[in-house]
C-alpha cells in the first residue's frame, strides 16, 4: 500500500522551513524595509538569533549549505571581524526592546573557528543583547574540528545543546561523500560536551546517500542510539547538483532508488522509535522529556531553517551571509557573497538584499503548511477563529482538496483536516497543494522522500 502511495506522491517539492519558500524572495524587501522591521520590534519581544559561519576546512560532497573551503584562517578572521560589525548595528536597533530567547551557530562549520574567537564572539553577544537568564544556546558540531580547547570554550560561551551531523558510519559511503569520521571520533566529541555541562546533544544522520544501503543505514542507526543523543534526525540526502555544484562529484549511479531511499527511511524511523523516541513532525526524533517532544504533544512544534524547533519567538535575526531573518512582516535573507556581505555591513549599514513581505493569504497558508509539517493535521475551527474570512477562504479550498485528492491522502473528520498515517512520509507533497506559489515556480526542488 505504502508503495502504490510513494508513487503517487513522491515528486520534488519544497522541504517547508518556511512560507513562501526562498526561491520566491525577491529584490523588493531591502535593506530599508529590514531596518524598519528591526525598529518595529516592540518592548518586551522575544527573539531568536542565528548567525551563519559560512567556512569548512573540507567540503562535504552531499552538503546544500552556504559554506565555502578554506585551509587559511585569514579569511575567516576577515569575516568575523565583518559579523561583529553587523552585530553591533542590529544590537543598536533592537537593544531595550528586545531580549534574546535563542541563539544558533550554524554554518558550514562554527567550529572551524579558534577557540578564542568562539568566545569572543560569544562574548560580543552577551554585550550587545539583552540575553535571557535561561537563553538557549546551540551549535552544529564539525566533529573533525573538535579538540580539548574547543571543546572547553563550548562550555565558555554556555552551549545547552550540540548538534553533530553524522550521516552514516560505513567507511565506503563516507568515502563518497568525503565526509570521513569514525563512531569513536564521534563518541569522544559527545563525551566531551556532556562532560562540560551542555544539557542536549542531537545527533544528524542522513539517508539516500551514494553506495548506502538498508543494512548500513540499520548499522549507523543502532550505534548512534549506543550514544543515547536526546534527539536525532533523518534526512533525506538532497541531490541539487544544478544548486550546489559539488555535489556533481557524486556519480548519480551511485544512489539508492526512489524505492530504496523510502524504505531505507521507515526502517532506520522504526528503528528509533522502537528505543523509546518519540517521532516528531516529518524527521527528528527525541526522548519523551525533550523539549521538543513535549512542543510537540502540547502542539506548539514549529518549523524554520534549521528544522523542528520548540522556539516560539515570532522574531528570528539572522547574522551573516545568506542568512535568513523572520518577522511578523515577512521574511528578509542577507547578501550571500562573503565579499558583498562584508561591503554592506561596514560602517552600519545592513547586509539584506531579497525577501518577502507577507500578504494575509500567505499568513493563512503559511500556517496551515506549518501545522501539516508539524503535527500532520490542522483544526478548522483554529482556522476560522485566527484568520476570519480569509481563513474561511482556504476552509472551502481545503474540503475540496481532501475530496478530490485520489490518494485520500488528507481526510476531513467534520473538525479536523488530518493527514492519514500511510502518508505522513509524503506531507512535503500534501502540503504543496496549499502552495499557491509552487505550480507557477521555476524553482527546482529535492524528492519529497
Amino acid at each position: 500500500m505504502q508503495s502504490e502511495i510513494a508513487v503517487k506522491l513522491s515528486e520534488n517539492v519544497p522541504r517547508y522551513t518556511s512560507y513562501p519558500t526562498a526561491p520566491h524572495f525577491h529584490s523588493g524587501v531591502d535593506a530599508a524595509i529590514y531596518r524598519g522591521w528591526l525598529e518595529a520590534l516592540e518592548s518586551g519581544d522575544e527573539i531568536s538569533l542565528y548567525l551563519h559561519i559560512p567556512y569548512c576546512d573540507k567540503l562535504c560532497w552531499f552538503c546544500a549549505c552556504h559554506t565555502k573551503q578554506t585551509h587559511q584562517y585569514e579569511p575567516v578572521a576577515a569575516y568575523l571581524r565583518s559579523l561583529n560589525a553587523e552585530i553591533v548595528t542590529i544590537a543598536g536597533l533592537v537593544s531595550g526592546k528586545a531580549h534574546v530567547r535563542a541563539i544558533h551557530f550554524g554554518g558550514g562549520s562554527p567550529t572551524m573557528l579558534r577557540p578564542d574567537d568562539m568566545v569572543a564572539l560569544g562574548a560580543a553577544l552577551r554585550d550587545s543583547f539583552d540575553l535571557l537568564p535561561d537563553a538557549t544556546v546551540s551549535i552544529e558540531i564539525g566533529t573533525n574540528d573538535m579538540d580539548k580547547a574547543r571543546l572547553d570554550a563550548l562550555a565558555q560561551i554556555g552551549v545547552t545543546r550540540a548538534s553533530l551531523g553524522v550521516q552514516d558510519f560505513d567507511p565506503q559511503v563516507q568515502k563518497a561523500i568525503n565526509r570521513e569520521q569514525s563512531f569513536l571520533q564521534t563518541k569522544a566529541v559527545v563525551d566531551g560536551v556532556r562532560s562540560r555541562g551542555v544539557e542536549s546533544v542531537n545527533l544528524d544522520l542522513l539517508y539516500g546517500l551514494p553506495n548506502q544501503t538498508r543494512e548500513t543505514i540499520c548499522s549507523t542507526v543502532a550505534q548512534a542510539l549506543t550514544l543515547e543523543p536526546d534527539r536525532m534526525a533523518l534526512f533525506g540526502y538532497a541531490h541539487v547538483p544544478w544548486f550546489k555544484k559539488h555535489q556533481t562529484m557524486i556519480d548519480e549511479a551511485w544512489l539508492p532508488s526512489p524505492t530504496e531511499r523510502f524504505a531505507q527511511s521507515q526502517l532506520a524511523a522504526r528503528a528509533i522509535v522502537a528505543k523509546g523516541y518519540e517521532a516528531i513532525g516529518l524527521d527528528h526524533f527525541a526522548k519523551p522529556d525533550d523539549a521538543l517532544a513535549i512542543a510537540a504533544r502540547a502542539g506548539v512544534l514549529h518549523r524554520n531553517f534549521q528544522g523542528y524547533t520548540e522556539d516560539r519567538c515570532p522574531t528570528l535575526i539572522g547574522l551573516g551571509p545568506s542568512s535568513i531573518g523572520r518577522f511578523r512582516q515577512g521574511y528578509v535573507q542577507n547578501m550571500a557573497s562573503t565579499a558583498g556581505y562584508g561591503r554592506m555591513v561596514a560602517d552600519g549599514g545592513l547586509a539584506a538584499v531579497r525577501g518577502v513581505a507577507l500578504s494575509d493569504d500567505d499568513r493563512v497558508r503559511g500556517w496551515i503548511i506549518e501545522r501539516l509539517m508539524c503535527d500532520f493535521a490542522f483544526s478548522a475551527v483554529d482556522l476560522v477563529e485566527r484568520f476570519g474570512k480569509a481563513g474561511e477562504k482556504l476552509l472551502h479550498r481545503s474540503r475540496s482538496i481532501a475530496l478530490h485528492d485520489p490518494a485520500r491522502a488528507l481526510e476531513f473528520d467534520g473538525d479536523s483536516f488530518v493527514v492519514r498515517a500511510e502518508s505522513r512520509p509524503f506531507v512535503r507533497t500534501i502540503a504543496a497543494k496549499f502552495d499557491t506559489y509552487f505550480k507557477g515556480g521555476t524553482a527546482r526542488h529535492s524528492v519529497a522522500v
